[in-house]
C-alpha cells in the first residue's frame, strides 16, 4: 500500500532519493516520540499502583520494570499504524518538499 504523503521507503528497483531520506528520518522521530510519550504514561500508570503488600519489592525490579516498559513502549510504537507518531508524521511530511519541487 502507497502513502499518500510521501514514500517510507523507496520502491524496489527504484533508489533512494534525499527526499525518500528525509520522509524515512521524519516518521523515525515521529514513531520515537510516540514510544517515549507511551513510556510516560506506561510509568505513570506504575505510580498509581500501590507498593505496600505481603512481598516487598525486590532489589532492581524498579530498573527492570522501566526496562521492560521503555521495550513496550518501542513495540508499540513501531507497530502503530493509526497512533500518535503516524499522525504526527502526517502532519509533519507537509512541510517537507515535494519530488517536483
Amino acid at each position: 500500500m502507497s502513502d499518500p504523503i510521501g514514500p517510507s521507503r523507496p520502491a524496489p528497483g527504484k533508489a533512494a532519493t534525499p527526499l525518500d531520506a528525509q520522509h524515512a528520518k521524519l516518521r523515525k522521530a515521529a514513531h520515537q516520540l510516540e514510544g517515549l510519550f507511551v513510556n510516560e504514561l506506561l510509568k505513570a500508570m506504575r505510580e498509581t499502583v500501590p507498593e505496600d503488600g505481603i512481598i516487598g519489592q525486590a532489589p532492581g525490579q524498579e530498573m527492570f520494570t522501566g526496562m521492560m516498559d521503555e521495550r513496550i513502549a518501542d513495540l508499540y510504537a513501531g507497530r502503530s499504524e493509526h497512533g500518535l507518531g503516524e499522525a504526527l508524521y502526517r502532519q509533519l511530511s507537509r512541510r517537507l518538499p515535494h519530488e517536483g519541487s
